[in-house]
């Protein structure tokens, strides 16, 4: 069965961004302590370096692992398990929908159902494979 899933790509972007995120709460935290703000405004700028370096931890390991969890790749089972299938376990409903699409296949691009004797893609326009 076809899995659209969080690519690569966005797991390290995420992971870039929560790394400025952490450096700013840093700059703010170290700004706000100098001029005597009120405890908020420092404990404000400490969230951010938490919640910085949790997400920096999780996105980066998302990137580099094998069965990650995504939302824009598209995998077959036998390329890459869903994490979430092999977690909650499959389904009857998994099971009818794999029966029903046995045989059929998708597009690379889209994940639309890709029809017998067609040459592009009827969801994105794209020319398929094959």
């Amino acid at each position: 069965m076809k899995s659209i899933k969080p690519g690569r790509g966005p797991s390290m972007m995420g992971g870039v961004g929560s790394v400025f995120c952490a450096v700013f709460g840093i700059i703010w935290t170290i700004a706000a302590a100098s001029m005597g703000a009120p405890a908020f405004f420092p404990l404000f700028g400490v969230c951010f370096v938490i919640l910085g370096i949790a997400q920096a931890v999780y996105q980066f390991s998302n990137a580099g692992r094998k069965n990650r969890y995504s939302i824009f790749d598209i995998t077959d089972d036998v390329e890459e398990p869903d994490p979430l299938n092999q977690r909650f376990g499959a389904g009857s409903q998994d099971e009818h929908a794999r029966s029903a699409t046995a045989g059929a296949s998708f597009c690379p691009y889209c994940g639309a159902r890709a029809e017998e004797g067609y040459v592009f893609c009827r969801g994105c326009g794209k020319k398929l494979p094959g």
